[in-house]
This record gives structure tokens, C-alpha cells and sequence, in this order.
């Protein structure tokens, strides 16, 4: 049972009480975020906008720049998409949940290109190419950047984004040492599926009232 505990947890010795602390908090709020956002609830952004500051602090401190840069993302588009989802396209209604359209799909793939162009940048700048998980991160980033804008526009595909970096990020965290948040993200996974199965069941149902 030791080397089970140890197998999963002995990285955190090093680590600060507050620190873990900390990231145990980040990780509630960022559960809490994304069952809001499986709920089509607007708390998904308050509670991330929490999860996200913490990790922002976190990873900088612990130097994974590219981490503390998809956070400080999110928390800047938590702002966007919190307007986006209370503004209400006529008199009465709020912006709905809906499929991505062709410019969207367009603008998708160019923000996962832009996200790339400029990771590599801020890594050859801080000379991070040192390891395979940078070049893994810069991918889970471009992936991350996009889900979180189509969530934030509230598109029902913003869930296939977020199941796929959420499957590689499982076995990403824990090799840097940080299971919590390696367990975070297979519990992502797990509500993302059932978020995509429940988005798709309350547009179904917004196209037959209409």
C-alpha cells in the first residue's frame, strides 16, 4: 500500500505545504468549473477564473511557463466568455448554444496555428526546448486555446477540444510530478463527455421549440 502511496505522491515532500494546499483548491474550483460548464451554468466562470489564478502562481513558481500560460488564458477569456454568455441577442434571449459555423471552424484552426507560433516563440526565448514535453505542451496549449474560445462562444465543440487535452494532459501531469492535477484532468474527461453528450441534447431540444 506504501509504494502505491509513494508511486503516486512522493514528488510532494519537496513541495511547500501551502503550495499543495493550494493547487488541492485550484483543482476543487476547476472541478466545480467544469461541472458549471457541463450544466450550462454561468458559475463556470467565477469558479475558474478562482482555479485558474492559483495556477498561474503555481506554475510560475514552479517555472512551467507553458502551463502558467494556458491558465493565464483562461482566465482572461473566463472575462470574455462571461460576457459573451450573459449578452443577449435580442430582447429576450441569451446568446444560445450552437454549432460552429465555417468562419468559426476557419478561425479555429488559426488560433491553434497562432497558439503554436507563439509558445514556440516565448519557449526559444526562454530556451525550454530542452525536453519531449515542451514540444507536447505546445500542442495540448493550441488545443486548450481553442476549446476554451469555442467554450467561451458557447459552441457544442468545444468539448471534443477539451476531451482531447484533457486525455493527454492525465499522463503529462503526473510524469511533472503533479497528481493532483493529473486526477484533475481524468475527472475533466470524464464530465467533458458528459458535458458533449449534454450540449448536444439541449440544442437538439432549442431546434425543436423553435
Amino acid at each position: 500500500m506504501n509504494q502505491i502511496f509513494n508511486f503516486f505522491f512522493e514528488q510532494y515532500a519537496t513541495y511547500e505545504t501551502v503550495d499543495i494546499v493550494l493547487e488541492i483548491i485550484a483543482v476543487i474550483f476547476g472541478f466545480l468549473s467544469v461541472w458549471c460548464s457541463k450544466q450550462n451554468n454561468i458559475l463556470v466562470f467565477p469558479t475558474g477564473m478562482i482555479s485558474t489564478s492559483i495556477f498561474v502562481y503555481l506554475l510560475f513558481k514552479w517555472s512551467l511557463l507553458g502551463d502558467m500560460l494556458i491558465n493565464a488564458y483562461y482566465f482572461i477569456m473566463s472575462i470574455y466568455g462571461w460576457y459573451v454568455w450573459t449578452r443577449k441577442v435580442d430582447n429576450t434571449h441569451l446568446t444560445p448554444i450552437s454549432l460552429t459555423n465555417k468562419k468559426e471552424k476557419m478561425a479555429s484552426v488559426w488560433i491553434f496555428i497562432a497558439t503554436l507560433l507563439f509558445v514556440y516563440i516565448v519557449y526559444n526565448s526562454f530556451n525550454m526546448w530542452t525536453t519531449w514535453v515542451a514540444y507536447i505542451d505546445t500542442i495540448t496549449t493550441g488545443i486548450f486555446f481553442v476549446g476554451m474560445w469555442l467554450m467561451a462562444k458557447r459552441k457544442v465543440e468545444n468539448w471534443i477540444f477539451w476531451i482531447l487535452g484533457d486525455l493527454i494532459s492525465i499522463p503529462l501531469y503526473f510524469y511533472k510530478g503533479f497528481t493532483f492535477t493529473s486526477l484533475q484532468y481524468l475527472g475533466f474527461t470524464i464530465i467533458a463527455i458528459y458535458g458533449y453528450i449534454s450540449w448536444k441534447k439541449l440544442l437538439s431540444r432549442e431546434i425543436a421549440s423553435v
